[in-house]
């Protein structure tokens, strides 16, 4: 597996702001941090697509933005079906906040689909993946397609919130002092993180670094730490789980050492607990996060941050 040096992608703010008709992102709820706007401005409407981008421009963006996001946590962020309160803030926003890699749909997806109907302005989408090189899944067949988890590797995470801040600021000069002093406080905390997760993981010996999870979602983070993968599926269909994926994950863990099996926090359980049963490999007792942070039911991992300081722990408890 290849092990790719660590990339710092510093946007431009021009580059931030990508012209693509169809492609758009999207998230909800007001920020509370950071320098509040002058007296009688109204804070730039964002629009994000899911929790991840929510949270980060909150972080960013602080006082001066008011964000709406788009799928909660506990919905499928691939095949979303808006609400009308979705439709109202997309044509009133300022600026939109995709993740882009075919996450919301590519572009006949459901973001796309939305954007169009209320005619939005290319230019206000940030699309905060814009500098990830794409990894694809299901190479070979006539289902192959971009992986959109590129978040859960660190290293990405850093990448999309320069893309963040770097859109901010083009769309709202004013306050790029703002943007920018928010943004390094995040960064910071972010590269601290990247640290952590690079000691932990090569703390692991070699032979410990197998990762089994129910998706490939962690494609990007093997890559980047070195891991060895196995998943029950590779793409997320209504096939998941079938006889034929648990049949070939057996016949493949009995090949390899594996102290444990994983489970994200947003699929059935079934599928990875058969699997336990074939192999006698127990299944970690805390989840993994994938495509969503915590709500507030699930503190621990209920900003960006803290979902990769989870998943760290979790991924050096298991493979450790």
């Amino acid at each position: 597996m290849t092990h790719h040096p660590r990339r710092r992608a510093r946007l431009t703010a021009a580059a931030a702001l990508i012209t693509v008709p169809l492609l758009l992102g999207a998230c909800t709820q007001a920020a509370d941090n950071g320098e509040p706007p002058a007296s009688g401005e109204e804070p730039l409407r964002v629009v994000t697509s899911f929790t991840i981008l929510e949270n980060m421009a909150e972080e960013i963006g602080g006082d001066l933005i008011e964000v709406h996001n788009l799928v909660p946590t506990g919905t499928d962020p691939h095949e979303y079906e808006p609400l009308p309160e979705d439709t109202k803030a997309v044509a009133d926003a300022d600026l939109l906040i995709m993740n882009g890699l075919n996450l919301e749909g590519g572009d006949a997806g459901w973001f796309a689909r939305l954007t169009e109907s209320v005619g939005t302005d290319p230019d206000t989408v940030i699309i905060a993946s814009h500098e990830v090189e794409p990894m694809m899944i299901g190479e070979g067949t006539a289902e192959s397609e971009i992986n959109p988890h590129a978040f859960i590797d660190p290293t990405v995470g850093i990448m999309m919130a320069e893309a963040i801040r770097d859109g901010l600021i083009a769309h709202d000069p004013e306050h790029e002092a703002e943007y920018t002093e928010q943004a390094n406080v995040y960064l910071d905390e972010l590269e601290k993180i990247e640290a952590e997760y690079r000691e932990g993981l090569d703390a692991i010996p070699e032979d410990q670094r197998v990762l089994v999870t129910s998706e490939r979602a962690f494609q990007y983070l093997a890559d980047r730490y070195d891991l060895t993968e196995y998943y029950i599926w590779e793409i997320d269909t209504e096939e998941n789980g079938s006889a034929e994926q648990l049949t070939r994950l057996i016949s493949e863990l009995k090949e390899v050492e594996v102290p444990y099996l994983i489970i994200e926090s947003n699929v059935d359980t079934r599928p990875m607990e058969r699997i336990s049963e074939e192999t006698g490999i127990p299944i970690f007792e805390d989840p993994i996060y994938s495509d969503e942070i915590g709500d507030a039911e699930h503190p621990e991992a209920n900003t960006y941050a803290k979902y990769l300081e989870y998943n760290l722990r979790v991924l050096t408890a298991a493979l450790g």
